[in-house]
């Protein structure tokens, strides 16, 4: 009973570890008590899994403190890979925020507990649509959780260091791509516009070009995205799709390791 127990919490520390970086489920709106309970839920759903697969105990107390922070680290590592590509919508918005007049405009965000930009926070909230109806939260239990127990355990996070590493450096890499490739449709409209707006001022210098261009690019800003919001939605499902593959790739390397 007391290995049961013991092995539950392990379970549980890797998920909660998950649970608290990973996409929506770390936002602070979402109360302490309720991230713990579906830790738990979701610890107890995988106990018959990994309790069959065979988890080897430690012997001695220390063993098995260092073993439960080696399975918060697995946890870690995994929700922040998607957090990191969940960040190119931000990124995205930001980009093309000051060229369309809004680079002063700065909202609250309640999940990341900072001031954003005004369409970075759109985006945002266009993601977290997209995340939620392309069965987002299912591949995250189901690849982040029940894959990574049958293929991973807390020591291999020593063992398998090199392909950790390859896994946040290519997170890294996919936020800034992914991110010019959302905010090129916008951002190369608006400098065709800033062009633009340069010529008819040398063309027309009695123009009040300044009072003209900030709604002008607004509207046209707006137009795009309006018009480009299909694409960007499949773009956002896309990118949340090669995340998860992401992660399945590392796993996979892990295994083909030998480490488990």
């Amino acid at each position: 009973m007391a290995q049961n127990i013991q092995l539950l919490l392990i379970i549980f520390t890797r998920i909660f570890a998950m649970l608290s970086i990973a996409p929506l489920l770390s936002s602070q709106a979402i109360p302490g008590v309720a991230r713990v309970a579906l830790g738990l839920f979701a610890a107890i759903m995988v106990f018959p899994w990994v309790f069959d697969a065979g988890y080897p105990m430690p012997g001695t107390g220390v063993q098995y403190m260092f073993l439960l922070i080696g399975e918060a680290l697995i946890g870690i590592s995994l929700g922040f890979s998607l957090t990191v590509i969940y960040a190119a919508f931000l990124v995205a918005g930001q980009y093309f925020s000051f060229q369309m007049g809004f680079g002063a405009s700065q909202v609250y965000d309640p999940m990341a507990q900072v001031q954003i930009p005004l369409m970075g926070q759109f985006l945002n909230m266009i993601a977290m649509f997209v995340f939620i109806i392309s069965n987002g939260f299912q591949k995250l239990f189901l690849i982040g959780i029940l894959r990574s127990f049958q293929v991973m355990r807390a020591i291999d996070i020593i063992n398998s260091r090199d392909e950790l590493i390859t896994l946040i450096l290519n997170s890294l890499t996919e936020l800034f791509r992914q991110a010019l490739i959302i905010s090129f449709p916008i951002l190369g409209t608006l400098m065709l516009v800033s062009v633009a707006m340069g010529l008819l001022a040398k063309a027309a210098p009695q123009m009040n070009l300044l009072m003209l261009g900030f709604p002008l690019k607004i509207g046209i800003a707006f137009l795009m995205i309006t018009i480009t919001m299909p694409l960007l939605m499949e773009a956002f499902a896309r990118i949340i799709d090669a995340s998860f593959l992401e992660i399945m790739r590392y796993l996979a390397d892990v295994e083909r390791g030998g480490t488990v």
